[in-house]
């Protein structure tokens, strides 16, 4: 049976369209998906991802079992910051991609897709070492994405976050704060997956409502709304941000899906990188492009991406890009096929649609103001 977040019924009271996302009950939209993505890239909109896994390390061997869990350098982390990373199996493909929180020496929080929570803790109980203790605490927190240009003006005028609003405002970006309000902690993340200005609170599952319900209020001077997921995918398509299940899986490598940024081969150890280091050297197999198709059909996931009539990729995930007004695709091809090759096509239900290679990512926003 599919599960609920904290925030079910308001979505539910504010008309959301509910389907079922990761074993979760979830909006996919209240006014629409175009409408709630243009009102994300202009003004802010709220996100509930309480669905997403949580999953604590703590002890005096959390930050190097962490670092040896993922690819990234956790170790090279300050307290209060975070890095996004993958974590691998031995073969050096994607587990899944998470965010990784380092609040001190001894205590380090993994943020996991929802779908992935499961096999991510159980991974990394198999692969345990040091004197560390890992608890899942996802049940217990809820996790609420303010995104927009106007994601810092909204927590201003909330007064559940009066004692934290000028930290918050002059956070830094894969920088997070704790604070206690009404003696419950609170964690806020400069941290999001739409390519604009934006934070993520984690806080207890019995606060979620209140705190849903007053920015929602207080945020109608700024434009504030709910966003469903329909939107959040597309407002990750655009900046070029993976989804698990569609540019990572168990069969692709980060380096193919252009993670390399995330893989610090130069680590003395971590789990995948003795594979990483023999494709590295080998060169990878594929490489994640972005395409433009022309017309309006939408290439999807799956539609095969030929050159010269040769089949040499797929796509991962496509999309009518609402800001650039245009179909759009990430897709994995034989990294044999130059970058400023000709004669692409992309089969779309039988129809061979002519495309263009396109530079990565295919918009940039407010996420860096």
């Amino acid at each position: 049976m599919a599960q609920k977040t904290p925030l079910y019924e308001a979505h539910v009271e504010r008309g959301g369209r509910i389907v079922e996302f990761a074993g979760f009950l979830m909006p996919v939209s209240f006014e629409g998906i175009v409408a709630e993505h243009e009102r994300v890239r202009t003004k802010v909109g709220l996100f509930d991802v309480s669905h997403m896994g949580e999953i604590e390390i703590t002890g005096p061997d959390a930050v190097a079992f962490a670092d040896y869990a993922v690819t990234n350098n956790v170790a090279a982390l300050e307290h209060h910051q975070i890095c996004y990373t993958v974590c691998c199996g031995e073969r050096g493909t994607v587990l899944d991609d998470l965010l990784v929180y380092r609040f001190s020496d001894e205590s380090v929080l993994l943020v996991v897709n929802a779908v992935n929570t499961g096999k991510i803790l159980a991974h990394l109980k198999s692969i345990r070492r040091g004197d560390v203790e890992i608890r899942d605490l996802t049940a217990g927190i809820a996790q609420i994405a303010v995104q927009g240009p106007a994601a810092r003006d909204l927590f201003a005028s909330c007064p559940t976050f009066a004692s934290v609003a000028a930290q918050v405002k002059h956070l830094p970006y894969y920088r997070f704060l704790t604070a206690r309000l009404d003696g419950d902690e609170v964690i806020i993340s400069r941290t999001g997956y739409t390519g604009e200005l934006g934070f993520e609170v984690y806080l207890p599952a019995s606060r979620a409502r209140a705190v849903w319900d007053e920015m929602l209020d207080r945020g109608k001077v700024h434009g504030a709304a709910p966003i469903g997921l329909g939107a959040r995918d597309t407002l990750r398509f655009e900046p070029g941000y993976c989804l698990y299940g569609h540019e990572l899986d168990e069969n692709t490598s980060p380096l193919e899906a252009g993670l390399s940024w995330v893989v610090k081969l130069k680590k003395e150890e971590f789990v995948g990188r003795d594979a990483l280091l023999a494709e590295k050297a080998r060169g990878s197999a594929r490489r994640l492009v972005g395409l433009a198709a022309e017309g309006r059909r939408v290439p999807r996931q799956g539609c095969a991406v030929s050159i010269g009539g040769r089949v040499a990729g797929a796509v991962t995930s496509g999309t009518f890009s609402p800001t650039l007004r245009a179909p759009l695709a990430m897709a994995l091809v034989e990294s044999s096929v130059p970058k400023d090759a000709e004669g692409i096509t992309i089969d779309v239900r039988g129809e061979a649609l002519p495309a263009k290679a396109v530079p990565l990512p295919f918009y940039k926003g407010t996420v860096n103001d």
